[in-house]
């Protein structure tokens, strides 16, 4: 999503400000700008595309300035191109904004009724406007600042400077992140702590509603109602190192191969010899969780299919009825709460606009409380939660999600052997489970070797328009992501189906053209699996299966290649055979030449709906 980085500082900003953009590109974005002031005069660069090209036009004809603000943009009002760039300038203001105004129009009226002229298609100079008009009532910036947030609808983060007073940057937020640096001499605004921790690993995070005001030596943050304001100062543990790729092509290669230390990392301090550990929901998690008659999830992507995934297993292992629902489908409906269920959301980044706003509505629907599983600590979904599971998966700077998916599964499968206890699991096959959840990250690595044998796979997929993938039970999930996978990544179309669906529809399209990927574990569903293999067979179907090890599948009986894994147990089986499924889309999309790090349209961060 878009990106913002601003700065009051003793030294020259714009390269700063450059360096935390880049550090922000995974994000997603179509076009980049900054604006320094220098001298009482906004100076400005935009460009459509990627940050280096704008960094290219500055270094042509650089500009001096202590006060500055940065910008990547990733369109929802407005065409990518020069003109709809970030920052906008209106009067003696720029600013620049991440989110959506939902009443810009009406706004954006009423401004040319009183003789403003506008040179871009955004909401966002809309606001530049509006703080521009309350100045020229004589108001300071902070002040302007605020009524103009007063009188906006949507979600914004932005950050505004004025050369009627250099030196200063004000910043607001509401449904979208922004976060305060803090340095020695110099201060900073951002949308995410990786763009700044080049300058300072000092962290404030702005409260929903909040207007901050920073210079290089004095910061104050304020309410919506103008009175002063303290929030928590945080050390962040990011580190440059941490957003290096390294030895790897891709970051999304990198984070693949990362999974078996943050699968580690999830579950370290929560699983002893003895099973779950007491406290790893933090405080009144457990008096919380013992509550529990039944369960809502709500997430959207990968982590809804996290989500999927869970409801199987909490189903089967602690008899306790699950929902799974898409969070922008949730906030707009009705939903019936029966007696004793809990909230629960997955978000990897804790900012997902969706998600966030379905917390929010679910405070007046009766729920016992809310359960956060995010990989954020800081982030919104967390701190507004009643309790939390983080995921500690690190940054994951590729937009499509590895390492996030498969710790989610982890801190789910906590959740879960959480609540089979406390539901009178048996004690034998609960420390069965727990001993299979242990054996993750090993189990993981082993699958990681397979790479070499899926860059042969992904070579057929070359020319493919179209794949399909299957999987039952837990496993319909697995497929459901390894298809998302494959079409976020390489353009291929992909559907994922109940591989028992395919006689009611989705056979029509299998011919030699249409690859179809299958998980096959070993389970009660394996023969009807077998079954559905052998439908795609006789409509002479190429198959690609990824079979566990102790599952009985004769390599004759079918067109195709199978992949033998061992997926150390039933219970952790879908998180071990989603590592396979983002290493073909992974290879896929390397070969076919295509941005896998940053795929187009897509950003990492949905922050606005």
């Amino acid at each position: 999503m878009c990106g913002i980085v601003a700065a009051a500082a003793q030294r020259d900003v714009a390269p700063l400000l450059i360096v935390g953009l880049k550090a922000l590109e995974y994000r997603g974005y179509d076009s980049a700008g900054l604006a320094v002031l220098e001298g009482g005069e906004v100076h400005r660069v935009r460009a459509k595309g990627k940050v280096r090209e704008m960094e290219a036009l500055y270094q042509a004809n650089p500009f001096p300035g202590g006060t500055g603000i940065a910008h990547t943009r990733w369109a929802t009002h407005g065409v990518p191109n020069e003109a709809n760039a970030h920052p906008h300038v209106a009067g003696r203001v720029a600013l620049v904004h991440n989110g959506i105004i939902e009443n810009y129009a009406a706004l954006r009226a009423q401004l040319q009724k009183n003789g403003h002229v506008f040179t871009s298609e955004t909401d966002t100079e809309v606001i530049a406007a509006l703080v521009d008009h309350h100045i020229s009532k004589g108001m300071p910036l902070r002040d302007a600042v605020l009524a103009t947030v007063r009188g906006l609808e949507g979600a914004y983060a932005i950050a505004v400077i004025s050369r009627d007073e250099p030196g200063r940057v004000v910043g607001a937020r509401r449904g979208a992140p922004l976060l305060v640096g803090v340095g020695i001499g110099e201060n900073f605004l951002g949308s995410d702590a990786q763009a700044l921790i080049q300058v300072t690993n000092k962290i404030i995070y702005l409260d929903e509603d909040d207007v901050v005001e920073i210079t290089r030596d004095s910061l104050q943050i304020y309410t919506l109602d103008g009175k002063p304001a303290e929030r928590t100062l945080h050390e962040s543990e990011l580190s440059a190192d941490a957003v290096e790729r390294g030895e790897y092509r891709h970051y999304m290669q990198k984070e693949i191969f990362e999974q078996p230390r943050a699968v580690a990392d999830t579950l370290e301090a929560r699983i002893g010899p003895n099973g779950i550990l007491p406290n790893i929901f933090g405080a009144g998690g457990e008096e919380l969780l013992a509550k529990v008659k039944g369960i809502h999830i709500i997430a959207c992507g990968t982590s809804y299919h996290a989500g999927m995934v869970a409801k199987y297993w909490i189903e089967e292992y602690a008899r306790l009825p699950v929902s799974v629902e898409v969070a922008s489908e949730y906030r707009y409906r009705e939903a019936v709460v029966p007696e004793g269920t809990l909230f629960t959301a997955i978000s990897q980044s804790g900012e997902t606009a969706d998600t966030l706003a379905a917390m929010r509505e679910s405070r007046r629907r009766g729920y016992i409380g809310t359960l956060a599983i995010c990989n954020v600590p800081e982030s919104s979904v967390v701190r507004e939660a009643d309790v939390k599971l983080m995921t500690r998966a690190g940054p994951e700077i590729g937009v499509a999600s590895t390492k996030a998916f498969t710790t989610q599964l982890t801190a789910l499968a906590l959740l879960t052997l959480h609540l089979a206890k406390q539901q009178g699991l048996d004690s034998k096959r609960y420390n069965d489970l727990c001993s299979q959840l242990q054996h993750l990250p090993r189990a993981i690595e082993d699958a990681l070797k397979f790479e070499p044998e899926i860059v042969e796979l992904a070579g057929r997929f070359i020319l493919r328009h179209h794949a399909l993938f299957l999987g039952r039970g837990a496993h319909y999930p697995v497929a459901l992501e390894g298809s998302l996978k494959l079409k976020e990544i390489s353009y291929i179309h992909a559907e994922a189906y109940p591989a028992g669906e395919l006689k009611h529809g989705p056979l029509a399209l299998v011919d030699e053209d249409m690859p179809v990927v299958a998980v096959a574990p070993n389970g009660p569903l394996l023969d009807k699996l077998k079954s559905n293999l052998q439908e795609v067979r006789a409509r002479g179907g190429e198959l690609i299966v990824f079979a566990d090890t102790a599952a009985h599948i004769d390599g004759n009986a079918t067109r195709g290649s199978i992949l033998r894994i061992d997926a150390g147990g039933e219970f952790i089986a879908p998180a071990v055979f989603t590592v396979p499924l983002q290493l073909l889309a992974y290879h896929v999309a390397v070969l076919r030449g295509t941005d896998v790090d940053q795929p187009r349209n897509l950003a990492k961060s949905v922050t606005v709906e």
